[in-house]
């Protein structure tokens, strides 16, 4: 019963730092911050930046309207 709980014991904690050897760990290099050393084979995104004011459909929807009403 021991042998049992004490092999569950072991293969416990050399799960645990199997899975937290296979993480990627941030690494500070020349004030970068790099996610991990697989970080130059990662696609790089663009976003464009977008409309500063977050409703701006709304508001052009709105005015639209007004206009329509004020004809």
């Amino acid at each position: 019963m021991k042998a049992v709980r004490f092999a569950r014991v072991i293969f416990l904690g050399v799960s645990m730092v199997g899975a937290i050897g296979s993480v990627g760990c941030q690494v500070d290099i020349a004030g970068m911050t790099l996610p991990s050393p697989r970080y130059l084979q990662d696609d790089a995104q663009f976003f464009a930046p977008g409309h500063d004011f977050k409703f701006a459909n709304e508001e052009a929807a709105l005015a639209e309207g007004q206009a329509q009403a004020g004809r």
